[in-house]
């Protein structure tokens, strides 16, 4: 294997399996946190709340719907498949498996587990009412796909255009009132951790595949 590929000479390999073990850490405490009072919002939640009541307009809603839809379940599916099939194109199997799977997994995670716990929306939603808040999904699937193309693309500008959509989602959609504020964080903390250790994994079956034939696996960009 090459040296390129090694895990121990990999620190961003270190780097972001410690970056997504403190995500699950501070995910798991952000439930419990909120578990102590039945799920009732908390403090940060009300104030932020009430301030996107405050600045509601027409113009903020619009702007607010664009991300809500394109990160949807239709949006997001489409932008999934379209990625893999991008880099199927380029030649990088490896890279395509990383996002179909990190898109399912985080899918998988989060949608049971905002079914089971069950928080109430906020009572004026423009959007979604159904009792599954936390965690956001449109901001965990967003998340995930960002940390993963930034990992998998190794570019500056992929960071900071994603920081950027993040950000977008999680404040259009406490401005359409369909989620507090703790549920974006807490799809933020769902995408980090999924990203971040899906990539790990990944990584890790890819090198001991090139270990066993000899070969080192291809490099990133």
């Amino acid at each position: 294997m090459s040296q390129a590929r090694s895990t121990r000479s990999d620190p961003r390999r270190r780097v972001a399996l410690t970056v997504g073990i403190a995500a699950v850490v501070a995910f798991v405490a952000l439930q419990w946190l909120l578990s102590l009072d039945g799920l009732q919002p908390l403090p940060p939640d009300l104030w932020w709340h009430e301030l996107m009541v405050e600045n509601l307009t027409g113009p903020g809603v619009v702007t607010a719907w664009v991300p809500s839809i394109v990160g949807g379940t239709v949006g997001m599916f489409v932008i999934g498949i379209g990625l893999v099939g991008v880099f199927i194109w380029r030649r990088r199997r490896w890279d395509a498996a990383n996002i179909a799977i990190a898109i399912a997994v985080v899918v998988a995670i989060g949608a049971p587990t905002a079914a089971v716990i069950g928080r109430v929306r906020p009572s004026d939603s423009l959007a979604e009412f159904t009792p599954t808040s936390f965690p956001s999904g449109h901001t965990a699937v967003a998340t995930t796909l960002v940390v993963t193309l930034g990992l998998l693309l190794r570019r500056w500008y992929v960071w900071v255009v994603g920081v950027l959509w993040v950000l977008w989602m999680m404040w259009a959609r406490t401005y359409l009132h369909a989620h507090w504020l703790s549920d974006v964080v807490g799809g933020m903390l769902e995408g980090i951790a999924v990203g971040t250790l899906v990539w790990c994994a990944v990584e890790a079956i890819r090198d001991r595949r090139a270990e066993r034939s000899g070969e080192a696996a291809p490099a990133g960009p």
